[in-house]
Order: C-alpha cells, then structure tokens, then sequence
C-alpha cells in the first residue's frame, strides 16, 4: 500500500496522485452498455432473455421472470429466527430515521398578497437495484426500499440477478419486509434499460436507485434524464482518521470492511502516530491470513490503501476533504471538534465504538452514499430521492397590480413581448 508522511518533500505530489487515481470504468464499458441499452430499446424482452442467458447463465422462459410475493413471504417465513429479528430491527431503525427525513410543504401568503408554496409528491414508480454478484445484499434491499415506502411511493419495483437461477433467500426475505411489489430476476445493464424504457413485460419506472458493477453504474449515468437515479456510484471508500490509543487490530478490520468489496475499493488511514500506522499495517496482514474474502481485500488493500502520517489529526482534515470519501471514521475519545470540521463526506463514524460496518447494516441513515469525491457535491439516499416538489403561487387583482409592472419591465428588456403583455392586459384594464 502507499505511505506517506505530510514532512516528505514531495508529499503534495504523491498525494494529489492519490486523490486524483482513477478507479472506475474505462470508454469500452461506456460503450458496451451503450450498446446493451439501445438493444434492449429496439428489441425488449428478447434483448433482456438474450443477455440474462449470457451473463447470467438461465433461460428466462424456464426460471421464470418474476418471483411472486408468496416466494418472498415464504422466504422470510423460513429464516432462522436470529436471521429475521435482525433484518427487521434494522428495518425498523432504518423506517424510522428516513420517517424524519420527510419534506413539509409550504403554503402562504407575502406582504403583496401573492399566495405562494410548494407541495411534495412521490413519484409513481421506483425500481431498485439490488446486486447478486459476488455476495447477497439484503441490507441493500432495506436502505432502497424503505426510503421509497416513507416517501410514499405507490409501485416499487426490485431487480436482482440471479446467476444460474437462484436467488439469495435472504433478500427475497428483505423485499418481503419492506413489501416490495415486483421482484425480476434480471440484472446488469439490461435490468436498467429494461426500467427505465420498459419492455411489454415490465413497465417502466420513474427513479432508479441502488448500487451495482461498473455496467450497472454506466447504465444509470445513461439513462439519467429518461428518470431520475440516486448517484452515479463507483467502487466502495473508507476513511479512518485515528490516533494512537485504538486497538490497531480495530482500525485494521474496520479498513478491510470496504476492501473486501471489491479489487478496486480504497482504504486509507490517517493518523499522527507513525508507530501506530506501522502497528495497523501489521494487523492487517494477520487479518488477511485468516479473511475469506483474502483474495478480494488483499488486491484492494495493496493496490489502492494508504497509510499516512500526518502532525496533527486537525493536519488530515484538509486533505480528507479533498478525498471526499464515501465512509469516514474519527477513532478518537472526543471526536466532535474534528468532525465540525469536516466539509466533504458521505457518512462520518463518531468514536471508538461506532465502525462504518454498523451503519450498513442496523444503525439507521442510509448506507448508499456517493463515492469517487462526488461527496463534495452530492449526499446519501434519501426520501427526497423519491419525490419532488411543485411549487405554485396566485395573484388577486391587488397583488399583480403591485408586482405587475416589475415583471413587465423585465420581460421587454428581454425582448420578450408576448410574456410582458400577458401580465401588462391584467394590470391595466
């Protein structure tokens, strides 16, 4: 992995390289799934069975298109009880939190005595994403499905893909919970042409969220303006900012929770205890010796980790910053004054106690956050993803009359005649 130490002279260098490494999809997956999506356009549901028998490995016509909500419910019946509690506290957690999140609409009245507000509505139809590929998510199912229920969405669509036919139990049991009303058994790219243009046997959505592969990614950045997406989201990110009285065998399993998502994910610590750093990169390499999932981490963790060594931890905040990083955690006994500080991040994990891993699972706000920087501009999932807002205003006779001639003015500057006489024929009568 990389390390650095901000006193190296040419550290400004080394990490701008590191901010500025690029770890998402090249121009031949923007093209391939430029090429899927037009196929699915042009041929529907033959184009969707087509690539779901390549990529996915099952005929359509014998698995079946859709799984049933009574396969759901029988699904969540047959969890172990452990199993079930678990899913639906965090189901709870993660209703209530986005229940908050919840816009009021605005109506009154200003001193002209023009009415004016906004009212919120959901959207009609949502699909959401849920990945089948290297491991099951059910969690994934929960922080996608649930903020579309709170917002008050009336169709809720889920795709999945099911590689030789098969789907996880564990997230039938989650579209169960979260009363899912269509679950495809289709995935990648076509799963996402197929929601958004629809085909003669699904029926388009409006909003399309959840996490994918790079084509699920690239998918959804070309359809967006046909419907609304959450993010484009690229590989997962982790940001530790700690000093030197953690276990660094925590800190080391809270850097591998991110890096087993995938060869490309990204793991960095900060700290300005230079032993400390020395000790976490230990404890990572016992970890990995006995970590399952030894071969994804370990690419990760040596192709795209860091480990750097900064004066101060007020020092790190900057650069953090700079990252912009999907997760960050602040391992320190008063973590407060660091994390006002902080301008740019998807989520931040307060304390010693708090590892980002709780807030994928149970903790309640949502675990589908912006990656590659985009937190320097854009937020998690929330309800708001799932509505709009439609503002509207109205003039008596009085209130034209006295905001009229500024409207009238402003649209001749503009050379814009026919506007300025259909407020002007109201006022002067």
């Amino acid at each position: 992995m990389i390390r650095l130490t901000t006193t190296q002279p040419d550290f400004a260098a080394r990490f701008a390289a590191l901010v500025n490494a690029r770890r998402e999809p090249d121009a031949d997956v923007s093209r391939d799934v430029a090429t899927i999506i037009a196929d699915v356009k042009a041929r529907g549901d033959a184009a969707v069975a087509d690539y779901t028998a390549r990529f996915d490995g099952h005929d359509l016509s014998a698995t079946g298109w859709w799984i049933s909500a009574e396969q759901c419910a029988e699904a969540l019946a047959a969890l172990p009880h452990d199993l079930r509690t678990a899913l639906e506290l965090a189901a709870t957690r993660i209703r209530a939190y986005h229940a908050t999140q919840r816009p009021e609409d605005r109506d009154y009245t200003d001193a002209t005595g023009v009415r004016l507000g906004a009212r919120w509505s959901a959207v009609d139809a949502a699909g959401v994403y849920v990945p089948g590929g290297r491991a099951a998510y059910p969690s994934s199912v929960l922080m996608n499905a649930i903020p579309a229920r709170v917002a008050g969405v009336e169709r809720l669509v889920m795709v999945t893909p099911t590689p030789k036919g098969e789907v996880n139990p564990l997230v039938l049991a989650a579209a169960a919970i979260c009363g899912v009303d269509e679950v495809w058994r289709i995935g990648g790219a076509q799963a996402i042409a197929s929601l958004s243009f629809g085909t003669d046997t699904i029926a388009p959505v409006d909003v399309i969220t959840g996490p994918g592969n790079a084509w699920v990614a690239e998918a959804k950045r070309q359809v967006y303006g046909v419907v609304g997406i959450d993010m484009v989201a690229g590989p997962s990110e982790i940001v530790v900012l700690a000093d030197g009285a953690n276990d660094p065998d925590w800190i080391a399993a809270d850097l591998l929770s991110q890096a087993e998502h995938d060869p490309t994910s990204q793991s960095i610590l900060f700290s300005d205890d230079a032993a400390f750093g020395d000790k976490v990169a230990v404890a990572m390499e016992a970890r990995l010796q006995a970590l399952a999932t030894q071969g994804t981490a370990r690419a990760s963790w040596y192709a795209n980790g860091a480990i750097i060594i900064v004066r101060t931890l007020a020092e790190a905040l900057p650069l953090i910053d700079r990252l912009a990083p999907e997760h960050l955690e602040i391992a320190t006994d008063d973590p407060a004054p660091l994390f006002a500080k902080v301008r740019h991040a998807g989520s931040v994990f307060l304390g010693r106690h708090t590892p980002e891993a709780i807030g994928d699972y149970v903790a309640g706000p949502n675990h589908v956050l912006p990656t590659g920087r985009r937190a320097r501009f854009s937020s998690g999932l929330s309800v708001l993803d799932f509505m709009k807002r439609t503002s509207f205003l109205a003039c008596d006779e009085a209130a034209l009359a006295q905001i009229g001639p500024a409207a009238v003015a402003l649209a001749e500057a503009e050379g814009l005649p026919a506007h300025a006489a259909s407020v002007a024929i109201r006022i002067n009568q």
